[in-house]
């Protein structure tokens, strides 16, 4: 487990362990050893790079930069050195479907299946299959769509008017200049290897680029069968359609690394669900949403090559190479004179040096911004659901809206995935260690294909648990408006909310109402948070008091 969470004591037995205190998984983790602490040495790469190692390090009011605000400069940089200009969006030309730069890269230069059926099969030693979306569709109407994402496109709005606009969307005319295919991968499903899965509802329009260069995937969810739908029927209801959108949207407005989604579309056919999964299927609205991401690879992508024996591991390699060719393109461009060598076995002097090995440093990167997600995931309450490896974006991204859900009143135990009930794997204070799970089995993977040494695996993890905590660290101090992170403090007060099952948004916005002022009398320190403490007795009064008499001093 993440050792990292010391300051998250146990307190009632009502909970396993306070706040994030991660619980036992059924599957074991990749023992590593003791991190050294500092910024991610590819963080550091790309400040001296963009020539801000003075300034990456502090934000506002001398905190520590949030993630976000760190992709943020480093997406700068990259448009700086590629002469784009993220400023000057508005500027943009406004395309109209037709005019859309496509550019194929993952067909163009993966290797693909030979067959382009949609029979459930096995499919060996290619990264996808063209398909073409297949849902039935009567009268589509398009029902949600997004400006801002038409935006990152280049994409005029006044084309959402189009009267065609939900027959390319619902994939009942095909887009002029797409390639529509699906993605081959597996993934460990709940701690266990299911083999092959791949995009079972999910069909890709293709890629395309931007004025100022940025990729971006298109995709349909819910779009019909594919070879790797195996017995289900590749299709989607509204119902969750809705979540998907509303979600990945508002994710991307909370400042959290997300997939997105241009627009929705009902189908006019009805699709015949089990919602409360108790024996009573009913029809259903059936609905596609284009979801859209710079990339919508998963660790499952690279698992199910490996998995497959000595002779699948160059398709492994290839992969990974398109993906650091494409996503990751400043780590082909180390040299030795960057110094990011690590020692990582006191004992048997071993060391990791990241310039010697991209598939390392790739890794590397891959751990921290899976560690940086989570731990935002962490500070807005945001429990995934379903963090199985095959919905693990390298990118780290937010993917695969099914059963997510937010806390409302705090509870560290708290799943929305019904299925997940019995154990609670993926419940909330489990995220951080089945992620880091998830990334041993990524960094087994590279291991096994030859890519990367056990000692740059176990780095890896290493600067995940770092990662993690920095940002966990960051995060909760702003939240609380601290000027500096204090864990005794912090720790306590998510024990006390954990006890009383306190509203975790609502709290922290009635927080903000309390003056640092030692003078407040006994009986009015609660005052600003009487809406959330409801119900509680003298002695957990006296708790809470307690507490705000120590945040009001800090």
């Amino acid at each position: 487990m993440l050792a990292h969470f010391h300051h998250l004591p146990s307190s009632s037995p009502r909970l396993c362990r306070a706040a994030l205190l991660a619980l036992p998984l059924s599957c074991p983790i990749r023992r590593h050893a003791p991190p050294a602490r500092g910024w991610g040495p590819l963080q550091r790469l790309c400040a001296r790079r963009a020539g801000l190692a003075c300034q990456l390090g502090r934000g506002s009011a001398g905190f520590a930069e949030s993630p976000a605000q760190e992709r943020d400069r480093t997406m700068e940089s990259t448009n700086a050195e590629g002469g784009g200009d993220s400023g000057n969006r508005k500027d943009r030309r406004r395309l109209k479907l037709e005019e859309l730069d496509w550019d194929h890269s993952f067909v163009r230069e993966l290797p693909g299946d030979p067959r382009s059926d949609i029979i459930p099969r096995e499919v060996f030693r290619a990264c996808y299959t063209k398909v073409s979306p297949s849902a039935e569709v009567e009268k589509p109407e398009l029902v949600a769509w997004s400006d801002s994402v038409a935006e990152l496109l280049d994409l005029d709005p006044a084309e959402f008017e189009r009267p065609d606009f939900p027959l390319l969307f619902s994939g009942a005319s095909p887009l002029v200049g797409g390639v529509s295919y699906a993605q081959c991968y597996g993934g460990h499903q709940f701690g266990v290897w299911a083999g092959q899965l791949g995009d079972g509802r999910a069909i890709t329009l293709g890629e395309l680029l931007n004025s100022h260069g940025e990729r971006w995937e298109l995709q349909l969810k819910g779009a019909g069968k594919t070879p790797y739908s195996r017995f289900a029927d590749g299709l989607a209801v509204l119902r969750s359609s809705i979540r998907e959108f509303l979600c990945s949207e508002a994710m991307h407005g909370l400042g959290i690394p997300t997939t997105r989604a241009l627009c929705l579309v009902t189908t006019g056919k009805h699709v015949v669900r089990d919602m409360f999964y108790d024996g009573n299927p009913k029809e259903e609205p059936g609905a596609i949403v284009c979801r859209v991401a710079q990339s919508f690879l998963r660790f499952g992508s690279y698992q199910i090559h490996a998995s497959r024996g000595n002779e699948h591991h160059e398709t492994a390699r290839i992969l990974a190479d398109y993906t650091i060719r494409h996503h990751f393109p400043h780590l082909e461009k180390m040299s030795k004179s960057e110094d990011l060598s690590f020692e990582v076995d006191q004992e048997n002097s071993s060391v990791v040096d990241l310039t010697s090995n991209k598939y390392a440093a790739w890794a590397v990167e891959v751990a921290e911004r899976t560690a940086s997600l989570v731990a935002s995931w962490q500070g807005v309450g945001f429990t995934h659901g379903v963090l199985n490896t095959d919905n693990m974006s390298v990118l780290g991204l937010t993917i695969d809206y099914g059963p997510f859900g937010f806390l409302d009143a705090f509870d560290p135990n708290y799943t929305p995935n019904t299925t997940d009930l019995p154990g609670r794997r993926y419940c909330f204070a489990n995220q951080p260690d089945v992620c880091l799970w998830n990334i041993a089995q990524f960094t087994t993977t590279l291991s096994s294909s030859k890519l990367i040494s056990e000692d740059e695996a176990n780095y890896a993890m290493e600067r995940y648990g770092i990662k993690f905590m920095d940002d966990y660290k960051f995060i909760m101090t702003r939240k609380l408006g601290l000027p500096k992170y204090n864990k005794d403090l912090i720790g306590k007060l998510l024990s006390n909310m954990a006890v009383d099952k306190v509203d975790y948004t609502n709290f922290f916005r009635l927080l903000s109402n309390i003056k640092s002022d030692p003078t407040i009398p006994e009986n009015e320190l609660l005052v600003p948070l009487k809406a959330v403490l409801l119900d509680i007795g003298k002695e957990r009064k006296e708790a809470w008091s307690s507490w705000v008499k120590s945040y009001i001093q800090e």
